[in-house]
């Protein structure tokens, strides 16, 4: 692999379609596994647009191909992670955790010294990994419609 670079999104980022599959692909694994199903089967390149003029996002990129990417929403007193994703060719090489140490700093140049983000209660190996990676489960939410968990809430608290 190639050094991995960074790049915070605006108006000249003009790749939506290759960031939609980057996502649809990061997040196939989940077909099947969770329910509801993801909302990431929702998206569209429009949608991603305009999401990033309301978000703070970041992608990796390997060379000139997306290899991954983080959107950060402001909350009153936390950054909302969102849509972490990274290609599964591109899993295990710490680009998750760089997209990460973005948000970070992201949030603490905002004045911000809590990230939060929300994984659902079956990806149990997305609970570990973010554990490992610094955040603890603060509490459980179900999706309308269902009568059990379906989504645990994570936080990190900075330092």
């Amino acid at each position: 692999m190639t050094d991995i670079s960074f790049q915070r999104l605006d108006d000249s980022f003009d790749r939506w379609e290759e960031l939609l599959e980057l996502i649809l692909a990061s997040f196939a694994y989940m077909t099947g596994l969770i329910d509801p199903p993801s909302s990431a089967l929702s998206l569209t390149p429009q949608f991603l647009r305009e999401k990033t003029r309301n978000e703070i996002a970041y992608v990796a990129l390997d060379g000139d191909r997306l290899a991954g990417c983080i959107f950060c929403r402001l909350e009153p007193s936390s950054l909302y992670i969102g849509k972490l994703a990274v290609l599964p060719a591109a899993q295990g090489k710490g680009i998750g955790r760089r997209l990460l140490k973005l948000a970070e700093t992201t949030a603490q140049e905002l004045g911000l010294d809590v990230l939060q983000l929300e994984t659902r209660i079956e990806l149990v190996g997305n609970h570990a990994t973010f554990a490992k990676w610094g955040f603890a489960k603060t509490a459980e939410s179900r999706h309308a419609g269902f009568d059990r968990t379906t989504s645990i809430e994570m936080r990190k608290v900075l330092t």
